[in-house]
């Protein structure tokens, strides 16, 4: 034994290498049985796997250029993080945007800017953009909404985001005076931190279910009466990421905690099935929208991924008749995405934001009723130009969940899926999620907010309008296909945009209906999350 003791502490550093890479290289040949590369390669066939791994950092650090990555590029994450870290957003030597390819649009500016006077309410408050309609105010619902900003969190729940991260963006949202969307996990203690709240539901009714799994009125009442915070209920008929696919809750992840949040046992898989059991058809869903109306006295609306037509030409006339139905109703993009979903539905299934809207905007158009409804729109929109693109084809508000993600630290590693998230925010992983500096991500919300509204306000000025809401579809013209031939959304989509009823900002401030801290007769002090433009920027 001795001997063999010498043997082994007599061989080099390097010799204990050599001796690893030899047994790598024997299972390699002789045992490695799934991978052929391994096989035929030993050793420096794992090279080529490790690389793979890697893959996706080495093209978005290095290889890909500030333009080109999906979903979202370089620049367009830069101007997010820049903006939520209160930093210059600006660039500088002209666009080095492709302004010939197909579908970049261009905002037709009026010769003379609209002008702000002394008194005005953006004066005092200079990233006040209310939503222009109120909800809830055709049906006559009991308690009406005035969403105090036009940008707010979209439906993400705890579960898919960590609890930290829900936490941060509820106080952001408390601070910008937006409202933040539960998402289909239900109402959880991080979504009580001051904010408005949208409750979210969806197939699985997490969160308002019974012992049965089916929805109970009797919950939703209680969750309401308990929650002065939720302004508005949703409820989900699918999704951009995955429209029209139920989805599976494993035992594995339901902690105690959430099982209590959703309603749902421990220890057992819990189904999210792919049509609702409280309706079947679009005039049981009217019924169905109805009585959690009558019943909560709150504004109900629905949100959806778009395809076919033929039911929301059905919805839409029977709203005419009946003057009944959906008091808001959220268009989720295709592109849309912080839900896991399969390739081809991520990919293929549910038409892109511009297309979707643009359909369904048509549909309610036809019937006379768009003011009766508030349009909120989802989908790659948290960007000013975006979102006035978006105000042009008629949208209302809107909803941002991905670039909200970016605001608190979001590098787009693309692994919300697998619970490895890095930056804590879609993981349960407590080491991962100590890294979440709540306070400060909060505040990072805010200044992304703020920045965002700051900036579609100055666009909005420059077309000679003092609100997003009069934006028509002749102020924005986009590049087609066809020889780069550039035409207006009117011409492109063969629709205009009903005008929105509009008096000045000043009503919605004054308007008792409005939601944020202006509704409690005061305003949360923090640190404007605004730079001012200067001559250093100038360089003209």
């Amino acid at each position: 034994m001795n001997d063999i003791l010498y043997m082994l502490g007599s061989i080099p550093w390097w010799g204990w290498i050599i001796i690893f890479l030899i047994l790598v290289a024997i299972k390699d040949v002789f045992f490695s049985k799934e991978h052929i590369i391994k096989h035929n390669f030993p050793v420096v066939g794992h090279l080529r796997y490790f690389l793979e791994s890697i893959g996706p950092e080495l093209r978005q650090y290095i290889v890909a250029s500030d333009r080109e990555e999906l979903p979202f590029n370089r620049n367009e994450r830069g101007w997010i993080y820049a903006s939520a870290k209160n930093e210059n957003n600006y660039e500088g030597f002209g666009t080095d945007e492709d302004i010939y390819r197909t579908n970049y649009i261009f905002i037709n500016n009026s010769m003379l800017a609209f002008k702000i006077g002394k008194d005005h309410p953006n004066a005092k408050h200079p990233n006040f953009i209310a939503c222009a309609k109120v909800m809830g105010s055709f049906n006559k619902r009991r308690r009406l909404y005035r969403p105090a900003s036009i940008i707010n969190v979209s439906a993400m729940s705890f579960g898919s985001l960590s609890a930290k991260a829900v936490e941060s963006l509820n106080k952001g949202c408390l601070l910008a005076n937006a409202y933040h969307n539960t998402g289909e996990g239900g109402l959880s203690p991080y979504h009580k931190m001051g904010a408005d709240v949208v409750f979210h539901f969806g197939t699985g009714y997490f969160g308002v279910r019974g012992d049965d799994g089916n929805f109970s009125m009797e919950k939703i009442i209680k969750l309401v009466q308990e929650n002065p915070q939720v302004r508005a209920i949703e409820v989900k008929l699918s999704q951009g990421a995955k429209p029209g696919k139920g989805g599976v809750l494993p035992a594995s992840k339901i902690t105690k905690e959430i099982a209590e949040i959703r309603h749902v046992p421990l220890g057992k898989d819990i189904l999210s099935p792919p049509t609702h059991s409280a309706f079947s058809n679009v005039p049981e869903m009217v019924d169905f929208i109805e009585k959690i109306a009558e019943a909560t006295g709150l504004p109900v609306g629905i949100k959806s991924a778009i395809g076919q037509l033929k039911q929301w030409e059905e919805l839409a006339s029977l709203m005419k008749e009946t003057n009944r139905g959906p008091d808001f109703i959220t268009v989720d993009g295709g592109e849309g995405g912080t839900g896991a979903a399969p390739p081809s539905f991520a990919d293929h299934v549910s038409l892109p934001f511009i297309n979707a809207f643009t359909d369904l905007y048509n549909v309610f158009k036809k019937q006379g009723i768009t003011e009766r409804i508030v349009f909120i729109a989802s989908g790659k929109l948290g960007f000013p130009a975006k979102a006035a693109m978006a105000f042009a084809m008629g949208a209302d508000s809107i909803n941002v969940a991905r670039e909200a993600m970016m605001s608190i630290g979001c590098i787009q590693a693309q692994s919300c899926h697998n619970n490895t998230c890095p930056t804590g925010i879609t993981t349960h992983n407590k080491w991962l999620q100590a890294g979440i500096n709540v306070k400060d991500k909060s505040e990072r919300v805010n200044y992304y907010f703020t920045k965002f509204k700051k900036e579609l306000l100055e666009i909005t000025h420059a077309c000679g309008y003092e609100h997003p809401s009069q934006f028509t579809m002749e102020d924005v013209d986009i590049n087609l296909s066809d020889k780069n031939i550039t035409k207006t959304l009117a011409s492109t989509f063969a629709y205009r945009k009903t005008p929105v009823a509009f008096t000045s900002v000043q009503e919605h401030m004054d308007c008792p209906h409005l939601g944020g801290t202006f509704s409690k007769g005061k305003e949360v002090k923090t640190k404007e999350a605004e730079t001012e433009e200067t001559s250093v920027y100038d360089t003209d």
